[in-house]
């Protein structure tokens, strides 16, 4: 099934926060699911408890209060989203780091299962998927940051050409699009901030197809990624990058 659409349908699986519970999600290689959650409708201190020690430690080291209780509640429903999968534990869940940073589960047997998050301004997404890697991305839409100073120096060349002739009323619309799927792919590849975003080329114009045009010093990544907008709560702009073409993807919101 190839992933070519402008974005993923809105329709979306409603599941409560206590109806997951420990194997009760299936995930057949053919799909990816996608969850979005509300960080604010959930207790930090009911979900802390599921931290592992050295989680709960950087919890404690935000000043805020807001952020700390949305680093606990998203670290949280990862773990139970993980274990609902794998038939696990999800306080005795053990992640690894690879040497950019992505995590991946540390057990040999749960490591084909592949995962992704990010959170903004208190929305968070999942990305799950079996034996593909990933990478997600959300961004709540700050006019601020949308400028034309930042385009320079982060988009390339045919990104910027392409922002500059979107009509002025889409423009944040486009940079968002452009800065989530920059985002989620580096995210897929596992490089973190050591990749400039510069030498590779995503789509951005607003209404039309999500797609990744070409990685200027790795020709054959374009043809190895498959790339969708997502639909995001209002304000947010959200994208998906999928290792592969022949895939489903499933949403899902957690409550």
């Amino acid at each position: 099934m190839a992933n070519n659409s402008t974005e993923d349908s809105a329709d979306s699986v409603r599941v409560a926060l206590n109806d997951l519970a420990e194997g009760s999600l299936n995930l057949p290689a053919v799909e990816v699911h996608v969850w979005f959650a509300d960080l604010n409708q959930h207790s930090a201190d009911n979900l802390k408890p599921l931290l592992a020690p050295d989680e709960a430690a950087r919890a404690d080291r935000f000043h805020f209060d807001k952020d700390r209780n949305h680093y606990v509640v998203a670290r949280a429903l990862l773990r139970k989203l993980l274990a609902a999968y794998l038939g696990a534990n999800a306080a005795e869940l053990q992640f690894t780091y690879a040497e950019k940073g992505k995590p991946s589960l540390r057990v040999p047997s749960q490591s084909l299962l592949n995962f992704n998050l990010a959170h903004s301004h208190g929305k968070a997404v999942y990305a799950f998927a079996s034996g593909r890697e990933l990478g997600t991305d959300l961004e709540f839409i700050r006019e601020e940051f949308a400028g034309e100073d930042i385009a320079e120096r982060f988009f390339s060349s045919a990104e910027i050409e392409s922002l500059r002739s979107v009509p002025a009323d889409l423009t944040k619309q486009a940079f968002f699009n452009c800065w989530t799927r920059k985002e989620a792919y580096i995210k897929a590849r596992g490089e973190g901030l050591s990749m400039p975003l510069d030498v590779f080329d995503v789509s951005l114009e607003p209404g039309e197809p999500a797609v990744f045009l070409r990685n200027h010093k790795e020709p054959r990544e374009a043809s190895r990624w498959s790339m969708r907008a997502l639909t995001a709560p209002e304000g947010y702009v959200a994208a998906l990058v999928v290792e592969g073409h022949s895939w489903e993807l499933k949403r899902f919101t957690i409550e």
